[in-house]
C-alpha cells in the first residue's frame, strides 16, 4: 500500500527499471569522422582499382589454381556474398557522411547568412551617416567657398599695402602750390601779351 502510494506521488521521480545488458558506447564524433573518411576513400580512384585488382585476383584464383587450392569455385558465391556484405555496409556509412556534410552546410549558411545580415545592417548605417553629413555639409562652408574668401581677403590687403606705401602729393616737399598757379597764370596770360605786342608794331 505505502509502495502504491509513494508510485503515485509527484513530487518524486519514478524509478526507471535498469535493463541487465548494458548498451555499448561509442563516441558519435569519432564513428562520424571515421565514416567521412571511409566514403571519400570509395570515392576514389585508389579505392576503384584495389576493388578490381582484389576481384580479378579472386577470379583468376579460382579458375586457374588445382582443384584443392580453390576455395570458391564457379559461380562465386562467397565473393558476391562479400561484394554484398561491403555495399550494405557502405551505404550507411555514405549516408552518415552525407549527413555530416549536410548540417555542417547549414550550419554554414546560417553563419553566412547571419554575416550577411551584419553586413547589411552596417551598410544601412554607414548610408545614413553619409546621407545626414551630407544633409549637414550643405549649411557648412566648403573647401571651395573659404578659398574664394581667403583670396579676396588678401586681394583686398595687398590693396591696401600697394595704396599706403604710394606717397602723396600733397605731403611732397616739392610741391609748390604757387608756382603751379603762376604757372597756370602765365599760361593763360600768353596769348594776351602777344597780341598786345603785335598791336603796338602794327601802330
Amino acid at each position: 500500500m505505502a509502495a502504491d502510494r509513494n508510485s503515485g506521488r509527484l513530487d518524486q521521480p519514478r524509478e526507471v527499471p535498469r535493463s541487465r545488458f548494458s548498451r555499448p558506447s561509442y563516441n558519435p564524433e569519432t564513428f562520424g569522422r571515421a565514416s567521412e573518411r571511409f566514403a571519400r576513400f570509395m570515392g576514389t580512384a585508389t579505392f576503384l582499382v584495389y576493388m578490381t585488382a582484389f576481384v580479378l585476383l579472386w577470379i583468376v584464383w579460382n579458375v586457374l589454381a588445382a582443384a584443392h587450392q580453390r576455395f570458391d569455385v564457379y559461380p562465386f558465391i562467397f565473393l558476391t556474398l562479400m561484394l554484398s556484405l561491403q555495399a550494405s555496409y557502405a551505404a550507411p556509412l555514405i549516408l552518415l557522411a552525407q549527413n555530416r556534410q549536410a548540417d555542417r552546410d547549414r550550419v554554414s549558411l546560417e553563419q553566412d547568412r547571419a554575416r550577411d545580415e551584419r553586413n547589411l545592417a552596417d551598410t544601412e548605417y554607414l548610408t545614413r551617416e553619409v546621407a545626414a553629413l551630407r544633409i549637414a555639409l550643405r549649411e557648412v562652408a566648403t573647401r571651395d567657398f573659404i578659398r574664394s574668401e581667403l583670396r579676396s581677403l588678401l586681394d583686398e590687403v595687398e590693396l591696401r599695402s600697394v595704396n599706403e606705401h604710394r606717397p602723396d602729393p600733397r605731403h611732397d616737399p616739392r610741391h609748390d602750390p604757387r608756382s603751379e598757379s603762376g604757372a597756370v597764370t602765365d599760361r593763360s596770360g600768353a596769348p594776351g601779351a602777344a597780341a598786345a605786342s603785335e598791336g603796338r608794331r602794327a601802330n
